[in-house]
């Protein structure tokens, strides 16, 4: 794999620069296309790579290889970045759908306090004053909300951020800043996801750490796709509640 230390010295740092983005353009493309599967169908995959090979870009620029972090780890979290930036300027991430996903984790957090465990969707529907299939619909419609929260991300040291996304999907060649932080986060999460609901607990280990598909996992647990996609939203706003004092 390329990074600046293993270029030819005689290489002028232009090309060193263009030699980093070719040598990893399908390796963005694969994010891309891994990020794309966890979204809504309608997204345009043109207009993710397109943010990504802004990532990538950037990430030439301001790769340092004396910090000792991969370039391959650098760039695909400044791409990750990238391409959320542009998912947030969509209409799905509106200030409307925001309000409605911080009303959905405060009325959680109330609950969970109020009754000293996790309330049952009938319990949140009835406290946001909605029938059970407008909740219901309502998970629907965050859960792209509820993916990109998963991305916010703790800035390190060397320059490259970490975030839930590095815990939950493991990455690779993380700087040793990186390591105590991902050890810590990953304590943090592993403590929070086991207080889930199992059916919670079972979605979110198999969407994120097994990598499968709504499709494959609806199969696994004998339920719709629609329902995974809600249980994965509902288990993602109690995961960002608990962890909210651990990133401040």
């Amino acid at each position: 794999m390329a990074d600046r230390r293993n270029i030819n010295p005689g290489v002028s740092q232009a090309s060193a620069r263009e030699q980093l983005i070719l040598e990893h353009i399908p390796q963005m493309r694969y994010l891309v296309n891994k990020m794309a599967a966890k979204l809504p169908p309608h997204l345009d995959l043109q207009d993710l790579m397109s943010a990504a090979m802004v990532g990538l870009i950037n990430a030439a620029d301001r790769f340092d290889s004396t910090r000792g972090v991969l370039f391959k780890t650098f760039a695909e979290q400044h791409v990750r970045g990238t391409i959320l930036d542009e998912l947030r300027s969509y209409d799905m991430l509106s200030r409307t759908m925001r309000d409605k996903y911080k009303r959905l984790e405060r009325e959680l957090r109330q609950l969970e306090h109020l009754l000293g465990r996790n309330p049952t969707s009938e319990e949140v529907a009835e406290a946001l004053q909605m029938s059970l299939e407008d909740y219901f619909t309502l998970l629907d419609d965050v859960h792209a909300f509820t993916f990109i929260s998963l991305d916010d991300s703790w800035d390190g040291e060397d320059g490259s951020p970490l975030c839930l996304a590095d815990v939950l999907c493991e990455a690779d060649a993380k700087s040793p800043q990186q390591l105590v932080m991902s050890k810590q986060l990953a304590e943090a999460l592993g403590a929070a996801i086991d207080t889930l609901p199992l059916k919670e607990r079972q979605s979110i280990t198999l969407y994120y750490n097994e990598d499968l598909n709504l499709k494959e996992i609806a199969e696994l647990l004998g339920l719709t796709e629609s329902r995974i996609s809600q249980i994965i939203s509902q288990a993602m706003v109690r995961l960002r509640s608990r962890l909210r004092l651990y990133k401040t």
